[in-house]
């Protein structure tokens, strides 16, 4: 680890965090709660991608909460921008799985992760749909609203739950084709619309894999290193080329390894 950031100095931060997604993440879900759907004000960045208000909004009190206590540290936003620069760098989602904020569907959440060179050293996600704060600092295991989380210990691929996300930047056909791979092996599957929130489900249990083709770093950093320590497989590429260019990530039950090894050799892992 960067000498400038000590055990001590990592936990100030992983604090820092849990604070402000708590309080922007509450924010957020009250202000779209109290809002007319129609003065949201939503843009299209693309095909089914949204940004809103409440989007820039929340990034903008992300980055006044965290750099303020912090401010040498820098902070790239999924709406602002920015580059991974000088000792540490918060990688930042305001609301993952915006489609489902705007239209009421409660499975998104607030994504924070904290980068040490090519290490996320922080990971912090705010759950919507629980009103809870899953957190993790490297080394020192998961964390539910404070509470320890452990992936599940699945072996019978006839008992899996998977999430499989899916980017109009991948193949429609490959995605079908490996559903039904899956399927076939007797998996249930699903597919919700936000990564960040995918990957702690697999960090509690709940399922035994996230998958998705290509996601953005503040997408996916947090919420892979909160799987990773809570005791799943997670496959993706460096930090460094995910800051750059995004790139896939898988995390699983390590139990069900034999049956998620095709993945990793598609994506090169």
């Amino acid at each position: 680890m960067n000498a400038a950031f000590d055990p001590a100095a990592v936990r100030a931060r992983a604090e820092a965090a849990i604070t402000v997604a708590l309080e922007v993440g509450r924010e957020t879900a009250r202000f779209r709660r109290e809002s007319d759907p129609g003065t949201l004000a939503v843009q299209n960045k693309g095909l089914q991608d949204f940004v809103t208000i409440a989007d820039r909004r929340a990034e903008q009190a992300i980055r006044h909460g965290l750099i303020s206590r912090f401010p040498d540290d820098t902070f790239m936003g999924e709406e602002s921008g920015g580059q991974s620069e000088g000792a540490g760098t918060w990688v930042v989602d305001p609301i993952d799985g915006t489609t489902n904020y705007i239209r009421g569907f409660r499975h998104w959440g607030v994504s924070i992760a904290f980068v040490v060179g090519d290490k996320v050293e922080i990971g912090v996600v705010y759950d919507a749909a629980e009103d809870k704060v899953f957190h993790a600092v490297r080394g020192g295991g998961a964390f539910k609203d404070g509470l320890p989380i452990h992936a599940a210990t699945t072996v019978d691929p006839a008992n899996a739950l998977i999430i499989l996300g899916h980017s109009r930047k991948t193949s429609f056909d490959e995605y079908l084709a490996l559903s039904k791979r899956l399927h076939e092996r007797g998996m249930d599957y699903r597919r919700l619309g936000a990564a960040a929130i995918d990957l702690v489900r697999v960090a509690e249990g709940a399922a035994d894999l996230c998958y998705e083709r290509h996601l953005n770093a503040w997408d996916m950093l947090a919420g892979a290193l909160i799987a990773e320590e809570a005791g799943a497989m997670v496959a993706m590429p460096p930090v460094g080329r995910l800051l750059a260019q995004g790139g896939p990530v898988i995390a699983y039950a390590s139990g069900l390894a034999g049956e998620f090894a095709f993945i990793l050799d598609i994506e090169g892992l």
